[in-house]
């Protein structure tokens, strides 16, 4: 095998090209791409966040990086469904890594994942995030909307996470009112999808209920989401428990009664029209995950908002 090469992740000399690792050896980045800081040439970085001290639930989302990263590496080397290309041909992303963080000092976590999210985006690279819980998406929206103004956010989610407006608190059921407060997110813009659960607040943003998914098309979900987005600058939060237990067991809140991943990954696809600046996926909690369904889910997520964004860099 002349033309193989194992460990891509470290041994490419550049960040365009498939690899040729076997799906079941080498080093595992996100879809086998080249691990580095350097980030200059990069239309997207991906990079993970493991954080979950502020779940108030089942704890392990810290470890959802390792386990979409494992999980993605099915994906390479092949044309990818449903965007009958190769990704990385015309698309230059590089794995970042992880965000460093003090698991002592967690009153230090906002500021620092704000810092390094923003200095990403200054190099001009689309920023693709894997949590963590959902907590992390707060100061994220903070480092693109310093970039972009205020943002549509699109949230995939069970819970509208809108629980408490304390300025200090950790919470990771509390991002939305923070955002929204903050100026970070226009609400009139804004859109939640999957939604099971009351909350004392909805913010001004629009809901679809998990229930009333199912008695709508894909096509039609994408459409509500494209007409209450508009053209404005959108940032894509997709906490895996969006999605039934069925389709994501490992995650630290799961709620019955939701959608199926080819459901949720279907509208995702529809998505191509919007604005989209930056994405991330959250709350994929591996100890309570069985065979890799709730990381293989997440992994695909990650790889549709590659896959948009290699269509709009397409030639």
């Amino acid at each position: 095998m002349p033309s193989k090469t194992i460990d891509h992740a470290f041994t490419a000399r550049q960040i365009t090209g498939a690899a040729s690792d076997p799906t079941y050896a080498g080093a595992l980045s996100f879809m086998r791409r080249r691990f580095t800081k350097n980030v200059k040439g990069a239309d997207a970085v991906v990079w993970g966040i493991p954080f979950d001290a502020s779940v108030s639930n089942r704890p392990g989302a810290r470890f959802g990086p390792q386990a979409i990263r494992r999980a993605s590496v099915i994906f390479d080397n092949d044309p990818q469904y449903p965007f009958s290309l190769d990704l990385f041909e015309a698309l230059a992303v590089v794995d970042y890594g992880d965000c460093l963080l003090d698991y002592g000092r967690h009153d230090r976590t906002p500021a620092i994942i704000e810092r390094e999210a923003a200095k990403i985006l200054r190099s001009g690279a689309f920023l693709v995030t894997l949590g963590g819980d959902h907590f992390v998406t707060w100061p994220l929206l903070k480092a693109h909307a310093a970039k972009y103004g205020p943002l549509a956010l699109v949230q995939f989610d069970a819970h509208q996470d809108t629980w408490s407006d304390e300025p200090k608190r950790i919470d990771h059921g509390s991002f939305v009112v923070r955002a929204v407060q903050d100026g970070a997110i226009d609400p009139s813009r804004s859109i939640q999808v999957g939604i099971r659960t009351h909350a004392p607040e909805d913010c001004g943003l629009k809901i679809v209920h998990g229930y009333d998914l199912e008695e709508i098309r894909p096509a039609e979900i994408a459409r509500l989401i494209a007409e209450r987005v508009g053209d404005a600058p959108c940032y894509v939060t997709f906490d895996i428990d969006c999605l039934d237990p069925a389709f994501a067991p490992g995650t630290g809140t799961p709620v019955a009664g939701g959608p199926s991943s080819a459901k949720m990954l279907s509208v995702l696809r529809q998505l191509g029209s919007l604005n989209i600046v930056g994405a991330d996926v959250v709350e994929v909690s591996p100890p309570y995950d069985h065979a890799d369904i709730t990381a293989i889910a997440g992994a695909s997520i990650a790889m549709h908002y590659l896959g948009l964004l290699a269509e709009k860099r397409r030639p």
